[in-house]
Order: C-alpha cells, then structure tokens, then sequence
C-alpha cells in the first residue's frame, strides 16, 4: 500500500499573534486547513513564506500544494487600482504563493487553491478580480452557507455532481479568467465558485468557499487520490 501523500498548505505570517505568556510573530494556519488533509488521508506540512527563488526546491520535496485561504491579494498583481473595501496587503505571502502555484504549474504538482487561494491561481495566470462583492461574507468573522452548482462535464463535476451547500466566506471573486481556466462551479448569483486548468499535464482546481470548515471531504480527498495515483502506477 503507497503511503500518506505530503501536503504542503501556505500559512500566514502575523506580527502580535498571542499563546500563553507570549506576543511574536508567528506562522499560522487555522486547524481546520491540516484536519482537512488528515481525513482524507494526507500528511499536512506547513509551508510559511519564504523567498520566491525557493518556491521550486520546496515544491519539488511535496506530493500536493494547497493555498490556502486569507488576505486580499494586492491588485497592483493584476494591474488595477486599489478598492477602498480591500484589505491591507500581505505582500510577503502574495510573492511566495504566486511562485508557489507558477512551481507547481512548471512541475506538473497537485494543485489545490482555497478561497485567495483560488483567487491567486487565477492572477498567477493573467486573470482579474472583483475587489469588493456583496452578499458571500455576510457576518464580520462569521462563516455562511450557500449553494454552489457544479459546470457539467468538469473535474469538480466528477468529485460533487450535485448543488451543495458550502461554508463561505469572502468579499472578492474571480473576474476576468486567467489563460486556460474555465469555471466549474458557479453560486447562484452567477459567482465564479470553482475553476480549474483542464490539461493532461497536471491536476489543478480551486474552490472560493472553505472545505476546512465543513464536513465534505471530498475536494481534499481528490487532491490526495491525484498524489496516490503515480505511486499506485509504479
């Protein structure tokens, strides 16, 4: 039997972060991001930032990648004008995502973006975002719920071909698709919900809700059954 596939998940870096008798800076990713990879059947490896020029070296030792969700990305990634709704930017973690999802690209890895995640494959590629949306975070720090519809025919078709109800929570979305992308899920607002690179170089997908917070494991298990599937070959 092959073993449990390593998968690296981004963090984020904050200053002021606060456990016992201490305040420093800290890498944190919420629990939810390695419980996830853990149910379907992964080995979760944080992946704090680090200077772009490592992106392949850490992306070579890994047998997935997982962005995970986070702050606004900063629209100077792609060419617009900062919204007064977008957040503050996290400049260290946008240049080490971006070359973590163009390494993983490049290698033909697993790729799974979550929420930014998603946001910041689809700027890796040339594609735009909404920077303020209404309607999909609708309680400061509360996660909601809504439908998403699956695009017939896609990879995220075949892991949910039903309309399920999702955790959510963000206030920007895909708008104009990066090269090669095509939806694969959309809310029923007509929101982008889902994307993917259909190739037969590799398995790419992103999903703008937050599976971490929801008992669904089946997006992170096709992740992790992509990452088996060469070994089980050999």
């Amino acid at each position: 039997m092959p073993g449990r596939p390593l998968i690296g998940v981004s963090t984020y870096l904050e200053a002021g972060a606060r456990w016992g008798v201490w305040e420093l800076e800290a890498a944190l990713l919420p629990a939810g991001y390695p419980r996830l990879v853990q149910r379907a059947g992964g080995l979760a490896a944080m992946l704090p930032p680090d200077a772009p020029e490592h992106a392949a070296a850490t992306v070579s030792r890994l047998d997935g990648l997982v962005i995970a969700g986070g702050p606004d990305v900063e629209p100077v990634h792609y060419g617009a004008e900062r919204h007064p709704r977008t957040g503050p930017p996290a400049r260290e973690r946008d240049a080490w995502e971006l070359a973590l999802i163009k390494a993983a690209l490049t290698a033909g890895l697993p790729l799974l973006g979550i929420c930014r995640g998603m946001q910041l494959l689809n700027v890796a590629l040339g594609g735009t975002l909404v920077q303020h949306l209404e309607g999909h975070a609708e309680v400061v720090g509360e996660f909601g719920r809504h439908t998403v519809k699956p695009v017939q025919g896609t990879l995220y078709a075949d892991i949910a071909p039903e309309e399920t109800a999702v955790p959510t929570y963000h206030h920007q979305s895909v708008d104009r698709l990066g090269t090669g992308l095509v939806p694969s899920a959309h809310a029923a607002d007509g929101t982008v919900e889902a994307l993917e690179l259909p190739s037969a170089e590799g398995w790419v997908l992103g999903v703008q809700w937050h599976p971490e917070m929801g008992e669904d494991v089946r997006v992170m298990r096709a992740l992790v059954e992509e990452c088996l599937a060469p070994r089980q070959m050999q």
